[in-house]
This record gives C-alpha cells, structure tokens and sequence, in this order.
C-alpha cells in the first residue's frame, strides 16, 4: 500500500480519526452524563467533601462501567493503530533519525550506562506498549498518540507556549533547563521566548532524546539535550536560572517528585525560578476523583500520589519560597485564579510555581 510522507496522514489515518472522535464523545458526552448520575445520587445536605468520599459513590453509578472502559479501550486502540502506522513507516522514519547537519546548533549527549529507576521501566506509562524508552519506534510512537490523547488541541504545542507566556517571569535567563523534555514538545517555546538563554533539555528517553534533537536542527533551534535523571542533572550548583518540566511529577513516586525538586533547587542560582506544569487536585470531589480513577485506567498510578503528596513541603524542604500551585487553562487563557466548572473531560492543569532565595 503506498503511505505519505507523514505518520498522521498514513492509511491507518480513518482508524486514528475514530479513536479522536470516540475520545472526544468520551469527554464531551459520557463525562458529563456521568457526573449527572452521580449529582442524582448524593445526598445535598451531605455531599462527598473529597475525592476519596466520592470514589465509592461513581463506581457502583450505572455508566460508570463504560465511561471507564471507553477511556481505557480507546486508549489501547490508539497505540496499536499508531504502532502499525509506525511500524509500516520505520524504513522511512530511521532514516530521519540520521538527518542532522554537518554542523548542528545544538548538541545530544546519551548515557548508554544510565540506570534507568524501577518506577520508570516497570510500568507501561499511559499503556503505551513498552513505553517511551524500549526502543526508537516509541518516540514517534508517543509524539503521535500524545496529539491525540491531548484531542489535536495541543498540535502547535499551544499548552507549552502558554505556560512560557503566563507563568514564566519575562526576564533574562542565562541558562534554562527542561526536565522530562521527552521529544522535545516543551523544550522549543522556551527557546523562541527566551533567544539569548541556553536552552537544555533532560530526559531519560534515549529514543525521545533522538527525536528530539532531530526535530530542534530541523527547526533551526539550538537546543542541547542530555539523558539523565531528573534527580541527577549534571549540572553544577546555582549554575541554571529556570527549571521546567512538563507533565513529568506526575510520572514519579512521591519520593522521586522531592528528590527532583531538592535538584532543581541545588542547580538553581539566588533569585532562580521553578515551573513545572502539572495536574492538581482542584476541590471539586468529582472531578478530583476521575482523575484519580484515571490513573488506574491509564497506568499512572503515581497520580493519586501526586495529588496526596505535600509538595509545597517539598519545595520548602529544599530551600524553595512561596511555593504554590496556580490554575492553569489550557484552551488559551493560561494561568488563571481558578478552575471553574467544565462539563467536559478534562485534566486539572496547574503550574507548581516556586523561587529560590537570592
């Protein structure tokens, strides 16, 4: 069968635009269906106060069974389509691995010996079938399935663009440092804000890191990706003025969440920023406890934990101030004093926002 020239437009494209219209029925539909079910089934004079209250009140609720198998079905439908795009486009999709210029702008730095953590390789993040590090098929394997999951809002990369417009302080930074860059969606906004600054990208991905760096080159972005630990950067002490990361606390257990917040506190120099954009319980016990329940769905069982943990305690514990979690809307509106109410499905984005002491 003759492909095009780009994985989102092969022969599996009709396969791939039903799973993003079941996703987006799934959210727009079942969702709100759902949360009628279980308003009708509360008491109003004693509602549940938490998520771990409303838990057992939406799994005996009668759609519950199929809003839960809706996310995960669609979920594993997604990567096995995408995996057989990949997988018929391989010959092709090396080869891009290996068009770098002559003289690159930026650089790529893998660690063969680096021990990837337990937590890490022993879970199939997001159901992805090995996930984003058994080999290089996966990075464009993830880079594709995450348009999706993200319902094709996120293609020009809007959500990573408005955490650097709204959440990140305009002011010169010499060096700036992503960690979790994966392959490198949250990476290249900060080069375009911040033109002067050396933009680094961390990952433990060495096939994201490939990717990565391709895509930086191609775009003409001098951008320096380096495989390491979120835990252990590298980096010497009060030598970065910006820590980032995307969509990675929530990827850790709580003790690697402190561990990599005690590094980005060493790394940073006096007067240094911390901004991860992340999800946050939000004081809605409904949708709190969806997303709780997502995490079992969708192999992240460290979000539950995430949003137990005490991570402003964290930040202080590592010398951090005024450490906060600010609401985040990822249709435009950027950092925002709360969250509101949205029918629809969505993740609780928030910017965990910290500075450390000049």
């Amino acid at each position: 069968m003759k492909r095009s020239d780009a994985v989102t437009q092969l022969d599996d494209r009709a396969q791939l635009d039903f799973i993003l219209a079941l996703r987006r029925r799934w959210a727009d539909t079942l969702y709100p269906a759902l949360r009628r079910e279980y308003e009708a089934a509360i008491d109003p004079a004693s509602p549940p106060g938490s998520a771990a209250e409303a838990i057992p009140v939406i799994r005996p609720l009668p759609l519950y069974p199929w809003f839960s198998w809706t996310e995960r079905g669609q979920q594993k439908m997604m990567w096995r389509a995408i995996s057989d795009a990949v997988a018929g486009a391989w010959p092709r999709l090396r080869e891009q691995l290996r068009d770098l210029p002559a003289q690159p702008r930026g650089s790529l730095t893998l660690d063969p010996d680096l021990e990837l953590p337990s937590w890490y390789t022993d879970y199939d993040i997001h159901i992805q079938p090995g996930g984003v590090w058994s080999d290089d098929t996966s990075a464009f394997v993830y880079e594709e399935g995450a348009k999706i999951v993200m319902l094709r809002e996120n293609d020009e990369y809007l959500f990573h663009r408005l955490l650097v417009e709204t959440a990140v302080p305009r002011r010169s930074y010499r060096r700036i440092v992503d960690v979790g860059c994966g392959f490198g969606k949250s990476t290249r906004p900060f080069v375009d804000a911040f033109p002067d600054a050396e933009v680094w990208g961390l990952d433990l991905s060495a096939p994201c890191l490939k990717l990565a760096h391709v895509q930086a080159e191609r775009l003409g972005k001098t951008i320096h990706f380096r495989q390491a630990d979120s835990r252990r950067t590298g980096f010497e002490d009060a030598s970065v003025d910006l820590v980032t990361g995307t969509m990675v606390l929530h990827e850790m257990p709580p003790d690697a969440v402190a561990d990599t917040i005690a590094e980005a506190a060493r790394i940073l120099r006096p007067g240094g920023v911390l901004r991860f954009l992340e999800f946050a319980p939000t004081g809605d016990p409904f949708r709190d406890a969806t997303v709780y329940e997502h995490g079992e769905r969708n192999n992240e069982p460290f979000i539950p934990m995430l949003f137990d943990a005490d991570v402003a305690e964290f930040c202080a514990a590592a010398g951090l101030k005024n450490a906060r979690w600010l609401p985040f809307d990822e249709r435009g509106g950027g950092v925002r004093t709360g969250w509101g109410r949205r029918d629809d499905w969505h993740f609780p984005w928030a910017v965990l926002a910290a500075e450390k002491p000049e």
